[in-house]
């Protein structure tokens, strides 16, 4: 009796696992396929073999008997099957489907590819929100023929060469192999007299004209999705979506740390040591601000709640002021006579920040 030994003809150990058997199927399966070796019949018994000994161990329980007994069956000299045909189209198709899209059948409804629109707004737009109208570029369900292809009064019919299927079934020795049909191209069906105004395309090149609403606090990198209004979809797919991607264009005065409007204010020397009061802008027209007398250049003062409002909870920021202490560029005589006459009375408290540095720079070097 000739018991053949399945392991050694897929190349694996005995202990070998489900996934290794598989594995080292497909590879052999793809080496000995018969579309790579056209009329060579030992070839063709090698690629009969390798699936009878997969078809014994992939399966538990026919494993489990040729484990113990040496075969497969209700008799000993090997694997018999009087059905094999059927049983290899349906390892055939449980291993190859992936390659060759055995079962397919008609292409399915395809989801329309979505749209991409970069917009700039102002900052202010950013801030409070706008309606912004724009024309989108995109593709139109034909109106002419409402997206068939087929001239009005006339629709598709169905594909002579694989019948409506969409696949086309090719013999290739002892099994069969299905394809997309090339006529109709997976649709299954054709148009024989072709809309003139997409020429059969059932769609058109065309832009939309639509109002976009800009919600508050948005920023540049921020991205709106609108829903449906992507390219249409094939054979009755849905719609894709359109995305907006917000640039917020850079602002003279103000720019933007999360929620907080951030200025720069210059003040006078005069201002900064005697303290003032100042009319600065924000985002919602100018307000007084107090100066404290002895404020130093790139102190912040905070006025609360004029920023801008969260995009997610709404929750107003604050404007922050930076003071920058300006020094004269030019001085007249008079000036300076003050200035020396104040720079002769004037002690260490008066400039706390450069006594401390000094004093520092003294330790440093002791």
């Amino acid at each position: 009796m000739d018991q053949k030994d399945y392991y050694k003809i897929l190349g694996v150990e005995r202990g070998a696992g489900d996934d290794e058997i598989k594995r080292a199927y497909r590879k052999l399966a793809q080496e000995l396929h018969p579309d790579k070796h056209h009329g060579d019949k030992e070839v063709e018994e090698k690629f009969k073999l390798i699936n009878e000994a997969y078809d014994a161990l992939k399966d538990p329980e026919k494993r489990a008997q040729y484990d113990r007994f040496g075969y497969v069956g209700t008799a000993p000299g090997g694997y018999r099957d009087a059905n094999f045909g059927a049983d290899f189209q349906d390892l055939f198709g449980e291993v190859f489907s992936d390659f060759f899209g055995a079962g397919r059948r008609q292409a399915a409804p395809e989801r329309g590819a979505d749209l991409r629109y970069d917009m700039e707004i102002t900052f202010e737009e950013a801030a409070f929100g706008a309606e912004k109208t724009v024309n989108i570029p995109k593709t139109a369900n034909c109106e002419t023929c409402k997206g068939t292809g087929a001239r009005p009064g006339t629709s598709r019919t169905v594909c002579q060469t694989c019948k409506g299927a969409g696949q086309v079934r090719y013999q290739q020795g002892f099994f069969s192999i299905s394809r997309p049909c090339s006529v109709c191209r997976g649709a299954g069906s054709v148009i024989k007299d072709p809309c003139g105004d997409c020429r059969g395309a059932g769609t058109v090149r065309t832009s939309k004209k639509m109002t976009v609403k800009i919600p508050h606090g948005v920023d540049t990198g921020s991205r709106l999705r609108i829903p449906g209004e992507g390219e249409p979809g094939e054979r009755g797919g849905r719609p894709g979506d359109l995305y907006i991607f917000i640039n917020v264009a850079p602002h003279p005065l103000f720019r933007r740390e999360n929620d907080d409007v951030i200025l720069d204010v210059p003040i006078s020397f005069t201002q900064a040591a005697l303290g003032a009061e100042i009319e600065v802008p924000t985002l919602e027209g100018r307000v007084k601000l107090k100066v404290p007398p002895g404020t130093q250049s790139g102190k912040v003062l905070r006025l609360k709640g004029k920023g801008i409002a969260s995009l997610q909870t709404g929750r107003l920021g604050n404007a922050q002021v930076i003071i920058r202490v300006e020094t004269p560029a030019k001085i007249n005589k008079r000036q300076r006579e003050l200035l020396e006459e104040f720079a002769s009375i004037s002690g260490e408290d008066t400039t706390p920040l450069r006594k401390n540095f000094f004093s520092k720079v003294k330790e440093m070097f002791e």
